[in-house]
């Protein structure tokens, strides 16, 4: 896989695939950690001359143009983290994109408009998203992958466009490759993998690759009462994924004999009704033993008995991998078992990946010093694709 620092780029127009997908509150940007992340791919590139074109999806538009979903203010914030101006394209492959991108000089970016805006960049049909692809390329003379968010995603600005142009990974995927194979490939031990999140059916294909190499799996998150159901304790009015129940099972005997050590909670902080997350008004939590959850209680949290559990298990690891929050970390009354799983990463000598998506966000959230970790991953689902042993579209087309 190529570099920048292979491509020709001074005076020649580069598309660089970027992931700039964040979270808005209304136009308000209220988690950059995706458009920093692109930075140093960026300002490599302009500070040698390229005619740099920066583009990205934004939230799931319905392959039509949508105000909500603009990377209008992506772009401001983009021009203040690079200290330099960003000409914005209103559009994707059309007359603004043209014209903005043929006023170019050296060194200068423009971004253009959501590319899922256009129907082509999502489609399934190979000659959709080929036509879409086509018109991008005219658009540019080299291509550089760095989106590494959506490298899992077989669309046409990461999968069709390299492969009409002269094209290169970015140093953002490049770090990202290097760490997930830090995960992968000659792990340091003891390993220990850290998952939660809402739903089992998401970590299932990660659980059973990192089976056999894994040393201990800690379960946090909605997902942490599956397991439990699965262990015959009840679990109240919490999240339940039913049809899930035998393959957790199944795991939960291929580690026994594996010698794979699972890691489930003890406690559990909840209440009789989700909290509103916008007022953040009291939700009235409380704690119970997870083998004695009440008919009435929703699980919403791991309890103070678990979190020093949890961070016993995170004490000696050489190598932690954290994909999914602990519990309703965007809540205060819930934030606890998030934060402790996080201060564990923190105190712990270990090399310590944070695995992109919700992981990321409340780091961030609650506080956290990001330089604290050892990485924090731009990609959750990508993370986790990779993790599972899938082929991700994205980074094949980057191969020569």
């Amino acid at each position: 896989m190529k570099t920048i620092d292979d491509l020709d780029v001074a005076g020649r127009r580069v598309f660089v695939r970027a992931d700039l997908n964040v979270p808005l509150s209304g136009s308000e940007i209220t988690d950059d950690g995706r458009i920093r992340a692109a930075v140093p791919t960026i300002t490599a590139l302009a500070e040698r001359g390229a005619r740099v074109i920066v583009a990205s999806h934004l939230g799931r538009p319905k392959g039509a143009p949508d105000p909500q979903f603009s990377l209008a203010p992506v772009a401001e914030r983009l021009a203040e983290l690079l200290g330099r101006p960003v000409a914005f394209a209103s559009d994707t492959v059309g007359d603004s994109a043209k014209a903005t991108v043929a006023a170019l000089a050296d060194g200068e970016v423009t971004l253009l408009e959501n590319l899922r805006f256009n129907a082509g960049e999502t489609a399934k049909d190979d000659a959709e998203r080929g036509a879409f692809a086509d018109e991008l390329a005219a658009l540019a003379d080299a291509y550089v992958g760095d989106g590494f968010g959506a490298v899992h995603r077989k669309h046409a600005s990461v999968y069709d466009l390299p492969a009409r142009l002269p094209h290169a990974a970015g140093g953002l995927i490049a770090t990202e490759v290097g760490v997930l194979k830090k995960l992968t490939e000659d792990v340091s031990r003891p390993y220990v993998v850290v998952l939660g999140g809402a739903k089992v059916s998401d970590k299932l294909g990660v659980i059973d690759h990192l089976l056999d190499k894994a040393d201990r799996i800690v379960i946090g998150g909605g997902m942490m009462f599956t397991f439990l159901a699965a262990k015959g304790l009840p679990v109240g009015r919490s999240l339940l994924q039913e049809d899930q129940l035998p393959a957790v099972r199944d795991y939960l005997a291929r580690a026994e004999a594996a010698g794979v050590e699972f890691v489930l909670p003890t406690d559990v902080v909840g209440a009789t009704e989700f909290p509103d997350l916008k007022t953040k008004a009291p939700a009235h939590p409380r704690t119970v033993a997870a083998d004695a959850m009440p008919d009435d209680l929703m699980g919403l949290d791991i309890g103070p008995e678990s979190r020093k559990l949890f961070a016993s298990k995170l004490a000696d690891a050489a190598t932690v991998f954290w994909n999914g929050p602990a519990g309703v970390f965007e809540h205060p009354d819930f934030a606890e078992g998030t934060r402790a799983i996080a201060q564990a990463l923190v105190d712990s000598p270990a090399f310590t990946v944070v695995g992109g998506g919700d992981s990321a966000a409340a780091v961030r959230t609650l506080g956290f010093d990001e330089n604290a970790f050892g990485h924090i991953s731009t990609g959750g689902g990508a993370s986790l694709e990779y993790l599972e042993g899938k082929k991700l579209p994205g980074l094949d087309a980057l191969e020569d």
